[in-house]
């Protein structure tokens, strides 16, 4: 026989096996089985609610379970296990076949599948798909289909992680498939990355080496000198620029108007005609500023030492008399000549 058709042939044989158990155990919350094949025998593991019902009263329902194996499916030597569900929520089997039992029971579709949806994902399921068809409302064939959460259709999640499970339901109207999926909460995505197992890794500052710096040696402070000492140290004199008196500077300006006046006199001869000249009026000798940085020099004086400074300097007389008889001698000129 090729591997092929010994694959199918297994697969064939756990769905003969699966069909058989929920018929006998539609009561006791069946949630699916496991089979594996080993030489002493057939190792199924069963997935229920209520365990009790499936031992049954001294195990007398699990031996008649695997009497009916074996004799109508042929399994050698069948052993059944029972394996107590805790959250029949994150089964689909079991859910898939509480819908059913509801809408056997009369109650509205929507309100069914809504209700199992709800517990499902307050479970604790990442995801929940819910499908319902058949003919719902007429004899027309429709479905119903509610989402909740991330459900993946394709690739290696799909298979590895999500769980399905379908049931069949006979109503008036006609079969009513129910077909449920679920993501259990510890399933794994490729696309979703966790940094919670990384371990924590404290950070260390890198340790800065300072360059080792040659020691100096203290040099002595020098002696402070006593105070005797400091009595004999002299200190070098400044020299002081001496200021020139103040009598010489106000004497400078009027000896300027002495030498106009003295060259505006010409000594008259006797006997000499002089000529009718218009009388040139002397122009107006102005005084010649003061020299500003004498002045300085001067008030810089006043204030390194103190000089005894005139309380009132008198003005110059000017000579007025040799400027009246230049002006007598002209007025005697034409009497001379009349004569």
């Amino acid at each position: 026989m090729s591997v092929v058709k010994r694959i199918i042939q297994d697969s064939i044989e756990r769905v003969k096996v699966d069909e058989l158990l929920m018929e006998e155990y539609e009561q006791a919350g069946y949630g699916g089985i496991t089979l594996t094949k080993t030489p002493l025998g057939a190792q199924i593991n069963l997935f229920a609610m209520r365990p009790g019902r499936v031992i049954g009263k001294r195990g007398r329902a699990i031996k008649a379970a695997s009497l009916r194996l074996e004799t109508e499916l042929g399994l050698p030597n069948p052993q059944i296990t029972v394996v107590e569900v805790e959250v029949p929520e994150m089964n689909p089997q079991i859910m898939a076949s509480r819908i059913a039992n509801a809408l056997e029971r009369g109650v509205h579709f929507r309100r069914a599948i809504f209700w199992s949806l709800r517990r499902i994902m307050d479970s604790g399921a990442l995801g929940c798909e819910v499908l319902l068809k058949g003919p719902l409302r007429s004899a027309r064939s429709r479905f119903e289909k509610v989402v909740e959460g991330y459900v993946p259709k394709s690739g290696d999640p799909a298979l590895t992680w999500v769980r399905h499970a379908t049931m069949h339901v006979k109503m008036k109207r006609g079969v009513l498939g129910v077909t449920v999926s679920i993501v259990p909460p510890d399933a794994k995505f490729p696309d979703k990355v966790s940094l919670d197992e990384l371990p924590e890794i404290e950070y260390q500052p890198p340790i800065v080496v300072e360059p080792e710096t040659p020691e100096v040696e203290a040099q002595p402070e020098a002696e402070k000198p006593t105070s005797e000492e400091a009595e004999k140290v002299v200190l070098p004199e400044t020299p002081k620029t001496e200021a020139p008196d103040e009598e010489t500077v106000v004497e400078e300006a009027p000896a300027t108007e002495e030498i106009s006046v003295e060259k505006a006199e010409t000594p008259v001869e006797e006997g000499s005609i002089i000529e009718d000249k218009p009388e040139t009026i002397p122009e107006t000798v102005e005084p010649i500023p003061e020299e500003e940085p004498a002045i300085e020099e001067a008030e810089a004086a006043k204030t390194d030492k103190p000089e005894t400074i005139p309380e009132t300097v008198e003005p110059i007389p000017e000579e007025e008399p040799a400027i009246e008889e230049a002006e007598a001698a002209k007025t005697d000129k034409p009497e001379k000549e009349e004569e």
